[in-house]
């Protein structure tokens, strides 16, 4: 499998430039990146920057068990993945890439290979801090988009660099994050100075349609979206060519609202469910703001007043554990964008069969 991808990519007649793959938990995406980076290997040669598990193992943290103050993410500083660290003023490089998601900062010591995280509270700067996991995910994520943007520079420590395999790089991060994170990846590729191909594959839904939509955007002819799967009973994997749309995983969402509308059971949380249903569906389309699924009427030609109402009652602090019912007024609201929504892009039916 590695080799036919490797095909796709080198193909004379028809060369794709972006294989972007959808599969399972299970499937062996991991070991399929593994599989196409040692295609590449020749002695000390390699031609494939990955982004996968095993990347994200190259840094592991000490918690300072001990005295519980001095914690840090070490890094590997035999990996090269880390090639001219200090050179390249790697933190001033990757800077830029996580204040897009996060409001941390860090401090990288090159001598001790290891990163030191901060946080501004109340006009404090509070040192030495563990950061969550969606956090470091997103810290080792900006790492890497640092070093591909090194490579399509064509930086000395990085033209080795012919490949980019990218294995599901948003472990633990939030919807919102996801979809980011597909675009700004998507964007950096997009640049024409480079002869850098990239593989994609995931098992995340969102995240794969975001990549569909930017990707396509950025040359169909050289986009290839394919769905990956393992027969259980021989092992093997096959590929197939997932159509000109992605995936309708909106819809199972926009089930389970109308299901909760027509047995009143319509909850504040419901406002944060219809808001992601307009996301996931403007996504869909190959649009960026969730705004264009919302019908414009006489009333209200922009928009303004039905995206300032989701905007502001989709923040506001519901718990699904302690749901409480919508109020008359809001409940309208409500409805009316939902029945807008369904009168805007019609379907023949809303039922579970």
């Amino acid at each position: 499998m590695a080799t036919h991808l490797r095909q796709q990519l080198q193909n004379v007649a028809e060369p794709k430039q972006f294989i972007l793959l959808f599969a399972y938990n299970g499937t062996g995406k991991t070991r399929l990146s593994m599989a196409f980076k040692d295609l590449g290997k020749n002695g000390e040669e390699r031609d494939t920057l990955y982004f996968n598990a095993f990347t994200e193992d190259l840094f592991h943290w000490d918690n300072d068990l001990d005295g519980d103050r001095e914690r840090y993410l070490q890094l590997n500083s035999e990996s090269r993945f880390f090639a001219g660290l200090k050179e390249l003023e790697m933190d001033n490089r990757i800077r830029p890439f996580l204040q897009r998601y996060t409001d941390f900062d860090f401090v990288i010591d090159y001598d001790k290979w290891l990163v030191r995280f901060s946080r501004e509270v109340n006009g404090a700067t509070i040192d030495n801090i563990k950061v969550s996991r969606g956090e470091e995910n997103l810290f080792i994520w900006c790492f890497f988009l640092a070093i591909a943007q090194l490579a399509l520079d064509g930086a000395d420590a990085y033209k080795w660099v012919k490949y980019i395999y990218i294995d599901d790089p948003i472990s633990s991060l939030d919807e919102n994050n996801a979809i980011a994170v597909g675009h700004d990846v998507a964007q950096l590729l997009a640049r024409k100075d480079h002869a850098i191909k990239a593989v994609f594959s995931t098992h995340h839904a969102l995240f794969f349609n975001v990549l569909w939509n930017e990707l396509r955007e950025i040359d169909r002819k050289k986009f290839a979206p394919q769905f990956l799967s393992c027969s259980q009973k021989t092992g093997q994997l096959h590929l197939i060519y997932t159509g000109d749309t992605p995936f309708l995983h909106h819809l199972a969402l926009l089930i389970e609202i109308c299901e909760a509308r027509d047995a009143d059971r319509l909850y504040t949380h419901h406002f944060n469910a219809l808001r992601g249903l307009l996301e996931k569906s403007s996504s869909f389309h190959g649009h960026k703001k969730f705004s264009v699924c919302i019908k414009k009427t006489a009333e209200d030609p922009d928009e303004t007043l039905f995206g300032r109402t989701l905007n502001i009652l989709s923040h506001g602090n519901y718990s699904f554990y302690e749901p409480a019912k919508m109020l008359p007024e809001t409940k309208e609201s409500f409805e009316k964008v939902l029945d807008e929504f369904l009168d805007y892009y019609p379907f023949i039916e809303i039922r579970i069969i």
